[in-house]
């Protein structure tokens, strides 16, 4: 896969302007994302932003953590841009699906 491509197969390149100002946005959404929505979205800024997970795994009786650590490491091996671009097409699903 080209480094300009997302994960749905279509090329794009998005700026980290771009990427910063989605993430601001889809935090203005009218209504609240679904769970597994939200673990998509950070575990793919997580991965753009920091790169492969680097944090311990929490204990089984953290379960917010659990899931959010979970999201991220799902994610691992992919590059940056490529998290980044995949951040972006699910941040506008998410804005055009709920609203600002």
């Amino acid at each position: 896969m080209d480094s300009s491509e997302c994960c749905m197969g279509y090329s794009v390149k998005f700026s980290l302007a771009e990427f910063e100002q989605y993430a601001e946005d889809v935090k203005k959404v009218k209504a609240t994302p679904t769970d597994q929505e939200l673990l998509d979205l950070y575990g793919l800024y997580k991965q753009a932003i920091v790169g492969d997970i680097n944090i311990d795994k929490p204990g089984i009786t953290e379960l917010k953590g659990k899931a959010k650590w979970e999201a991220w490491n799902s994610r691992k091996g992919m590059s940056n841009e490529d998290a980044m671009n995949a951040y972006i097409s699910l941040a506008k699903k998410a804005i055009e699906k709920y609203g600002m």
